[in-house]
């Protein structure tokens, strides 16, 4: 028992240490993430490109980029913090393991002699072969996590994109897609366990090896007779050395995978592109280069900018050569006014935005070139793709700044928000949702407006906040904010396509030619007096504004609550049958009781040639004991005898080990599968109320579960079980006696155990729960970094991050104190359970205790069955209709396009309806256009066409009724542009034809039919020429707001 103390208290003060190690590692990645240039990651990018050849030297190089970098951060978070964490034993290899060989060594010479000496030159000559295979398991765990952050990366795209995907009916192919991912990513966990099995293997040979060779020493050099005493206290040392060469063998790849991990950490820590703020060794801003310029005023003079630090390898092509924004000469812009920046789509407006906010890397064209963008009065930005955080209206809104109630609801008027929260029951207490799913894209374009109207900011950039919203709203907006009081005498610098509409507020404007050069820097009136086609551009525009007439209905119907998100459920008790027969079909496969009857038949076989093998040991020595056999032991006949039973237990052993590591592969394979069919087949409705870092959640931390600790806990526990099984039923055979303790000590074991499980279940489905939003904190700021950096609002989000990461930690150190409660009751059963029998059971005294012990230790592994549950509650979703062979529509179908809609709808059967008994009639070849108010339900109209949102009535499309079509046939058969454009990490040409059915002449002429061949023409410089081999970040990052639409 003393021994039980000092390791749980060893173990309690690791794991306080390993809690904290892993709250300041958490802490570190995100503060690093805050400073981390993303739209980088781009130019790192290894997707493929046809038409270039790159070399291994290249492609090792852009795996280690930020291709994959969303995917590696989650992973980083999740698997290699858990790997980290499950290396923390190292010490105990190097430090307790070499001093027990040594007196297993020192206990073997006293009871057999030297020849202890050649069992240990046998471990000597053998220890070769575990380095070996150490460092093949660190090649082959590399390889795995880099295939492991492929497939995080594109489940994370498929998320972050799936309403485009359901849209256009590519659940299938993106499906089949993930699918081969997975398989490349199995492939290595499969090798993996090759070596795993390798190691245990490797242990068994080696100990038994070496007990044969001292053994053989013993009897045939120093012909010394084996005796049942010598046997079997020899036998004890084997086992203690047994198990020091397991813990090496068991612990070992475990710190192999904490040492690739944390090479990655360092690696991201290290080699990641951060801003120019920072330097390279702290977060600590420096100051960017002396100027003799005004400290105040905002432009540039001779400044060149790019998305990062180029490359001096002359090996650039013009689609892998990084985007350049040049300012030649001096451009600045006016305090206190406002200042328009105009020009044509692609030609570096929002670029311009970038350079003055740092997130661009600045390159001196000059000895006198310079940058400024004073702070100090405090700088508010509003970015062309709005940026909404996961909280309420309000507090989207204020974002942390003082709330003042008078200035709130100015705000509310000027950005013409009033009215739309007049729609919500909760008004602005209203949850937005993940990326502002609540709301309509000129919703989230005003609340992100107002973010900055609310703010105190001497200086606010505005990139094209009008193209979002109507023309009634965009003239209030005009008219309203920036004419406003709140927005009176500060600096505000407005891109916009909207000129005519915006010329009126405005004092100055910067003019963009399509290669970036500037054509005017001037007032409104010399701008157009000096611009011909800017004078053109605007006379169209504002004949088209004086034909638009107020006619801003107002909507009657609420939606009924503040709250979208749904709050994710707890459950109690233990792990569901339904969630572990989850796992056990899978395993099983088609012929479930095949496999289980080979299986156990094979581990039942192992462990009675273990049993066998000593007993035969003990036959053997009893042979010396007897008078009349004593004479005629042959040791060679013994030997061999030996040598067989041991090589049939090491066959049968990895027999039954290879054969349940294809069925777990299956089963991993099986249970990813279901879980990603099942999340793209859901409902529009249900992704809305879901958060994204749920749905990532499942498909990393759980579904790494299911890749390891399930299977390997599952395993451990059928292995010990059947061992002590087979011991109880050798002890009821010898001494029934002693059945009544040992049923005593089973009835306490599964007693403390129960209340163990029950403790524990609860406390793992609380820390699982507290994962997710640590992720989707981590997720927001990265999909929000130019905002957050751009309010300065780093600290605030540090300190979020810092609450919930305290909250997590909280739940995972109540996590390992219930391990170390029931590991101090195991451990006093079994030594109560060895007291008792020590009298009489010479052969089991050690084995039955342990392996009771062990058997109930391995109840622990239960405990993540939680995972399969969580899985499960992602598996059975509500979902969509199946194809049925009823709802294929004929070959030829549409022949014509007629569209006939007779129908009202709304999201979900007892919620508000969305349109009202609509009903029209849209005849083959006419263009109709759909114009309403912000909110009006537009885009729902679309939706109810395609059935993504439940209907009543019906609408016939091309003489069928779409409710009796299959989804994926009438999906594919109608394109939609969606209102939020959205892209995948890659190429163009993969964002062109996911499923690379068109030539390159095809995709060209898409292009330009799209108004974007431009910018592959003469007329664009190599800087910003799009062509298909052009690199996009994730979610079109690095694309202006025009070419990403």
């Amino acid at each position: 028992m003393l021994n039980s103390v000092c390791y749980q208290w060893y173990m309690f003060v690791c794991t306080r240490v390993l809690v904290r190690a892993t709250a300041v590692l958490t802490q570190l990645i995100f503060e690093h993430s805050l400073r981390i240039r993303m739209k980088a990651e781009v130019e790192k990018d290894d997707g493929k490109g046809k038409g270039k050849d790159n070399d291994a030297k290249d492609s090792e190089k852009s795996k280690k980029g930020g291709a994959h970098l969303t995917g590696k951060i989650n992973n980083l978070l999740t698997s290699d913090l858990e790997n980290i964490g499950s290396g923390r034993d190292f010490l105990l290899v190097v430090l307790t393991v070499p001093l027990q060989l040594i007196l297993c060594v020192v206990w073997l010479y006293q009871v057999l002699g030297w020849s202890s000496f050649v069992g240990l030159a046998t471990i000597i000559g053998l220890f070769p072969i575990p380095g070996w295979i150490a460092k093949k398991f660190q090649s082959i765990q590399k390889n795995k996590m880099k295939k492991s952050d492929a497939r995080v990366q594109e489940v994370t795209d498929t998320i972050s994109v799936i309403r485009m995907i359901k849209l256009f009916g590519w659940e299938g192919e993106v499906n089949r897609r993930i699918a081969e991912k997975r398989e490349e990513e199995l492939r290595w966990i499969w090798y993996i366990k090759l070596l795993r099995m390798s190691t245990t293997a490797l242990n068994y040979i080696i100990t038994n090896f070496t007990m044969l060779t001292t053994y053989a020493t013993y009897t045939l050099i120093m012909h010394e007779e084996l005796n049942a005493s010598k046997v079997f206290s020899s036998m004890t040392v084997f086992n203690m050395f047994q198990n020091q060469l397991g813990r090496i063998f068991y612990l070992g790849p475990s710190i192999i995978q904490g040492k690739v991990s944390f090479d990655r950490l360092s690696d991201f820590l290290k080699d990641t592109e951060l801003l120019d703020e920072f330097n390279e060794n702290d977060s600590t801003p420096i100051i960017s280069m002396e100027t003799s310029h005004d400290a105040d005023i905002i432009g540039f003079k001779n400044a060149t900018f790019t998305w990062q630090k180029e490359t001096s390898d002359g090996s650039e092509t013009s689609s892998s050569r990084p985007f350049r924004l040049r300012i030649e000469g001096e451009l600045t812009f006016k305090k206190g006014c406002i200042n328009l920046l105009i020009g044509p789509t692609g030609c570096g407006k929002t670029s311009i935005l970038m350079a003055l906010l740092g997130e661009m890397h600045f390159v001196p064209s000059a000895v006198d070139s310079w940058f400024s963008l004073p702070r100090q009065g405090g700088l508010a930005y509003a970015p062309q793709e709005s940026w909404v955080q996961n909280t309420t209206i309000r507090e989207n809104i204020v974002f942390g700044s003082p709330f003042d109630e008078e200035r709130y609801k100015k705000v509310l008027r000027q950005c013409a928000l009033e009215q739309d929260l007049e729609l919500f029951e909760a008004g602005d207490k209203t949850e937005i949702g993940e990326r502002g799913l609540t709301l309509s894209g000129g919703q989230k374009a005003r609340v992100t407006l107002a973010r900055a109207v609310y703010s105190s900011a001497e200086i606010i950039l505005l990139d094209d906040v009008l193209a979002a919203l109507d023309v009634h709203t965009s003239k209030w907006i005009i008219e309203e904010c920036l004419r406003g009081d709140l927005i009176r005498g500060r600096t505000v610098l407005l891109v916009t396509h909207n000129v005519a509409l915006a010329s009126p507020v405005a004092d100055y404007v910067v003019s963009l030619a399509l290669d970036g050069s500037i054509t005017a820097s001037s007032t409104i009136s010399d701008a157009l007096q000096s611009d011909e086609a800017l004078q053109v551009e605007v006379a169209e525009e504002r004949e088209l504004l004086k034909k638009v007439e107020e006619d801003i209905t107002q909507l009657e119907e609420k939606k009924p609550d503040g709250k979208l998100i749904m709050a994710e459920e707890v459950a109690e008790g233990h792990a569901s049958w339904k969630s572990m027969k989850l796992f056990f079909s899978a395993l099983g496969g088609k012929y479930p009781i095949i496999f289980y009857t080979t299986w156990l038949l094979a581990i039942t076989l192992s462990d009675w040639a273990e049993m066998f093998k000593l007993w035969f040991l003990g036959y053997w020595g009893s042979q010396y004991e007897d008078p009349t056999t004593r004479a005629e032991v042959n040791v060679l006949f013994y030997l061999g005898i030996y040598g067989v039973i041991t090589l049939l237990n090491l066959c049968t052993f990895c027999a039954a080990y290879l054969y349940y590591v294809w069925g777990s592969l299956r089963a991993s394979r099986n249970v990813h599968h279901q879980l990603v069919t099942s999340v793209l087949g859901t409902t529009l409705r249900w992704l809305d109320e879901t958060p994204t870092s749920r749905i990532t959640t499942r498909c990393t931390q759980d579904i790494r579960a299911v890749d390891g600790p399930i299977p390997a806990g599952l395993e451990r526990l059928a292995n010990l079980a059947f061992a002590v099984v087979g011991r109880f039923a050798v002890v009821l055979l010898f001494t029934p006696i002693f059945v009544l303790p040992a049923l005593g000590v089973a009835v306490m074991g599964v007693f403390a155990g129960n209340l163990y499980l029950k403790a524990q279940m609860a406390v793992k489905r609380e820390m699982s729960n507290a994962k997710a939003p640590l992720l989707a904190h981590l997720g927001a700021a990265i999909n929000g970094l130019t905002s957050i950096r751009a309010y300065g609002a780093q600290e605030t989000f540090k300190t979020e991050s810092l609450r919930r990461i305290d909250q997590y930690s909280r739940v995972s150190r109540m996590t390992y104190n219930l391990n170390r409660w029931i590991g101090i009751r195991i451990d006093l059963l079994g030594a109560t359970f060895t007291s008792c029998l020590a009298a009489y059971l010479v052969y089991f005294s050690s084995n039955s205790a342990a392996n009771s012990g062990f058997t109930l230790s391995a109840s622990v592994h239960l405990s993540m069955f939680l995972f399969l549950e969580r899985i499960l509650g992602y598996i059975d979703i509500e979902q969509e209709p199946k194809p049925t062979e009823e709802g294929k529509p004929p070959a030829s179908w549409p022949t014509s396009g007629e569209l006939l809609f007779l129908t009202s709808h709304w999201y979900i059967q007892t919620g508000p309806k969305v349109l009202h008994e609509i009903s029209f009639d849209v005849k083959s070849g006419e263009r109709v256009g759909v114009v309403g108010r912000t909110g009006s339900g537009k885009s729902s109209l679309t939706l109810a066409l395609l059935r993504c949102i439940i209907t009543e009535g019906t609408a016939f499309y091309d003489g069928l009724p779409t409710s009796e079509i299959n989804l994926d046939a009438l999906r594919s058969h109608i394109t939609i542009i969606p209102q939020i454009p959205e892209l995948l990490s890659g190429t163009l040409r993969r964002n062109l034809d996911l499923f690379e059915q068109h030539d390159d002449a095809t995709l060209n002429a898409a292009l330009e039919d799209a108004g974007l061949f431009s910018l592959q023409s003469e007329g664009a410089s190599d800087e910003t020429r799009i062509t298909l081999d052009t690199k996009i970040a994730s979610g079109g990052g690095n694309l202006s707001q025009g070419p990403y639409s």
